[in-house]
């Protein structure tokens, strides 16, 4: 929802406006009881954020409860005082709907949360994002796909979005840090808690690798039940697409898909034996109408058909400037095909052979795949043709 220019009020700020700052209003506002988050940003849309909470703002018109206008014209600044010094302690950052970091995916759903707490590297936010979920209870198949599609998916610049549950979610994180990608966990408590608490090392390991940790909940909020389709909401608006690797028919990962049509965005399931109840939720997606998804190419394919948001698997190369990007991106796969032998190669031979760095490496060699050039075998890679 776009926020525009605040309509001019002839109330004047107090000298306490003076020492706050864009945190304090929004979670102010935030704080409003029962009442919805568009209808939020529509009063922001009209006022402005801090304006709205000038004393002498004209409110009787808005149809607000008795409540709402009181949490307007009498913040409680001192509770919210502390929770950006709770937000500091945990280190964490908040960044409000108009914060030019916040996801510009994410503004696009219908119930947007007014601001995240935001914990490790925040520029991951608006790079291009494929959600990955799945059951707690999955199996080990189901473990292991999620685990081999996050690390081609990876390979390929996606950043992995996931929620740090058990099962899948898991997996899909692990799979991204495995080959050094970046990869985002969306919680459903404050930020100064894990859950579920054997997570802990898998969260320090995501912030170690330059990943991120978001969460729309205060700190010293508990998971609760309620909390986790609020969640998956925000780990589909990320994204431009959700890949559901293994579900049974009531698994949150088919609300996160509910989310993903609603916003317009992409489904994938990946298929599995009739035999398996951890993949019936998968089977109806894919009878609903998601895309049938047993390897990368199929995302991948799909993905390049999105507007304005294909996925692009080029390196800009700062030689051979006279050629055009066609040109180019021949050439460089040509010479990277050349440091793949009919032997299992290595990944680091073929760095050294290639002189290129590793991460570019990894992405072209990703791309001579998916185009049946080279295969991926234990050890390294296998040139095929």
């Amino acid at each position: 929802m776009p926020i525009t220019k605040s309509t001019d009020v002839t109330a004047q700020p107090s000298d306490e406006h003076h020492n706050r700052n864009a945190s304090h209003y929004w979670l102010a506002l935030k704080l409003i009881p029962r009442l919805a988050s568009h209808k939020k940003l529509t009063l922001v849309e009209r006022f402005g954020v801090e304006k709205l909470f000038y004393p002498s703002q004209e409110l009787s018109s808005l149809s607000l409860t008795q409540k709402q206008v009181a949490a307007i014209r009498s913040p409680d600044w001192s509770r919210i005082s502390d929770i950006i010094n709770a937000s500091k302690q945990c280190g964490s950052i908040i960044i409000p709907f108009t914060d030019i970091r916040y996801p510009s995916q994410l503004k696009q759903i219908y119930d947007p949360p007014l601001l995240l707490f935001v914990q490790g590297n925040i520029t991951l936010l608006n790079r291009q994002q494929i959600a990955m979920v799945g059951s707690r209870n999955a199996s080990i198949n189901g473990r292991e796909n999620a685990f081999e599609f996050a690390q081609q998916l990876a390979k390929v610049g996606l950043v992995i979005t996931s929620g740090l549950a058990l099962g899948i979610d898991g997996a899909a994180h692990k799979g991204t840090l495995a080959v050094k990608g970046k990869t985002i966990a969306v919680v459903a408590t404050g930020l100064d808690q894990v859950y579920p608490a054997r997570h802990r090392l898998l969260a320090q390991n995501i912030l170690e690798n330059d990943g991120a940790i978001i969460s729309e909940f205060l700190p010293g909020t508990p998971p609760k039940p309620g909390y986790f389709p609020k969640r998956n909401r925000i780990i589909s608006g990320m994204s431009i697409g959700v890949l559901v690797v293994e579900a049974t028919i009531r698994s949150g990962s088919l609300v996160t898909a509910r989310c993903a049509i609603e916003q317009n965005r992409e489904v994938f399931a990946v298929p599995s034996t009739i035999n398996n109840p951890q993949a019936k939720g998968c089977h109806w997606l894919i009878k609903q109408g998601a895309k049938l998804v047993d390897d990368i190419a199929d995302i991948v394919d799909e993905i390049d058909l999105l507007p304005e948001s294909g996925l692009n698997l080029t390196i800009t190369i700062e030689k051979e400037q006279s050629f055009e990007k066609s040109e180019k991106q021949h050439l460089f796969n040509d010479e990277l095909l050349a440091s793949v032998g009919y032997e299992i190669t290595p990944v680091d031979i073929v760095v050294s052979r290639s002189k290129l760095p590793i991460n570019v490496v990894l992405t072209r060699l990703t791309m001579l795949e998916l185009k049946g050039l080279v295969a991926t075998v234990p050890g390294g890679y296998l040139r095929v043709k």
